[in-house]
């Protein structure tokens, strides 16, 4: 069976590829995937793009052309929810798209024919890659140019890994007041909103529509408002990439196919 690894950042791939046995480089479709194995697994390795029809572009490729048997994605999202900081991991629990809205037709936020704004993650691939992002999350204290507090004379880590709804849209999610009235108005409508980034959730319904099973893990480089992180091409390389290095080797020594 062959894995899928969706990457949205090239740093992400790139520590990726070097791993690969007996790499293999294709195009298709105007996108390069890396054949080959990790840990004697089958993968296929390909950048989502950025925005949702990208991302369902590639998603689509890796099931029609590769054959893949599952799919997921890393990457990196901006924090939304109490207690949701930079440097930590969000595992998707399910995931929405935030500028659906097609009212009066539908209730806002529901995907026209499938009767719910929610898209639900694969339990069982989201239950393995949490533990790999927990076990990341948790030894990373000093490391990644992430730092340790001191607690009880101890270093304890700052940094923790959560399981819950992400959302997605095709708007880059910058300012404190836009970050707070898209929380508010989701939160109203009982979608407790952890992160958001902008592709996601397009993969998250391709997904489903193959029945493929889906699973995504996002490292929060900002909080999505005014105090957004300051370096984010420092933070990619020395965070987020090597996050996405470590929670998937971690995820495929877990497979059990």
């Amino acid at each position: 069976m062959t894995t899928a690894i969706l990457s949205a950042l090239p740093e992400e791939q790139s520590s990726l590829v070097q791993h690969l046995a007996h790499p293999q480089r294709l195009m298709h479709a105007g996108r390069a995937f890396w054949l080959g194995d990790l840990h004697g697994r089958r993968v296929v390795l390909a950048l989502s793009g950025i925005g949702k029809v990208a991302a369902a572009t590639t998603a689509t490729a890796l099931i029609e052309r590769f054959g893949v048997a599952r799919i997921v994605f890393t990457g990196v999202a901006g924090g939304v929810g109490d207690g949701v900081q930079v440097g930590d991991v969000v595992v998707a629990q399910d995931y929405l798209q935030h500028d659906m809205d097609a009212s009066p037709l539908f209730p806002r936020w529901e995907v026209p024919g499938y009767a719910r704004s929610r898209l639900v993650c694969d339990v069982a691939l989201s239950a393995l890659l949490l533990g790999a992002a927990t076990a990341c999350v948790s030894s990373a204290s000093g490391q990644f140019g992430l730092k340790s507090s001191a607690q009880g004379g101890s270093e304890a880590p700052l940094h923790r890994a959560h399981h819950g709804l992400i959302a997605s849209g095709d708007r880059f999610v910058s300012s404190a007041d836009e970050c707070v009235r898209l929380r508010t108005t989701l939160h109203d409508a009982g979608h407790d909103v952890l992160a958001v980034e902008m592709e996601g959730a397009a993969v998250a319904q391709v997904c489903h529509d193959y029945g493929i099973p889906f699973a995504a893990a996002r490292t929060i480089s900002d909080r999505a408002d005014d105090t957004a992180h300051v370096d984010f091409p420092l933070f990619v390389q020395t965070v987020a990439s090597r996050y996405a290095e470590h929670m998937v080797l971690a995820f495929l020594q877990k497979l059990s196919n």
